[in-house]
């Protein structure tokens, strides 16, 4: 299993590459989203994570199914809440109307942001793992989560925008 990179990494500062339509459905293009949701299960409170976290320097980024049962106030099986993965995502539309969130990065470790500012809503063209295009929208802790994420693909982490950055415990979720 690959390893989560962190914040001294200058992966994490690049600008990703795209992924070439033709190479969505490839073996390496599948691995990578395979690496990326091991990674990602085996982190207690991680919600979401990008190809440059786990030294893939490409624009994919996935979030965790329990984001999306949660969102919907259900109970999170696999099954009904599959993690989605968004290759090649663009920004169509994001809110004037912004919000202040707490945000933490499985990329810096025990540390978080209390008061990050984001669009509260947000729309994406993006293309599954299977090269279909899709457009979704997003508002609150799941467009938050999108933000970040391609914040990640563009060489931009949290602690640029966070007003401060506080060490946690390491038991402690700092998103709660």
């Amino acid at each position: 299993m690959k390893s989560i990179v962190t914040v001294e990494d200058p992966i994490l500062r690049a600008i990703a590459a795209p992924v070439p339509h033709e190479a969505i459905t490839s073996n390496q293009t599948r691995e990578t989203i395979r690496d990326m949701q091991k990674a990602l299960a085996a982190e207690r409170f991680g919600v979401a994570i990008a190809a440059p976290q786990i030294g893939v320097s490409v624009r994919i980024f996935i979030v965790s199914g329990k984001v999306y049962a949660s969102h919907e106030k259900s109970e999170y099986t696999s099954e009904a809440y599959p993690d989605r993965i968004f290759i090649n995502p663009e920004v169509l539309k994001s809110s004037r109307k912004q919000r202040v969130g707490n945000e933490g990065c499985l990329s810096v470790p025990f540390k978080y942001g209390p008061r990050v500012m984001r669009s509260e809503q947000i729309t994406l063209r993006y293309y599954d793992e299977n090269g279909e295009q899709h457009e979704h929208g997003a508002s609150g802790f799941l467009a938050q989560i999108y933000q970040h994420e391609i914040d990640h693909l563009n060489g931009i982490l949290y602690i640029d925008h966070a007003q401060e950055v506080i060490d946690v415990d390491e038991n402690m979720n700092p998103l709660e």
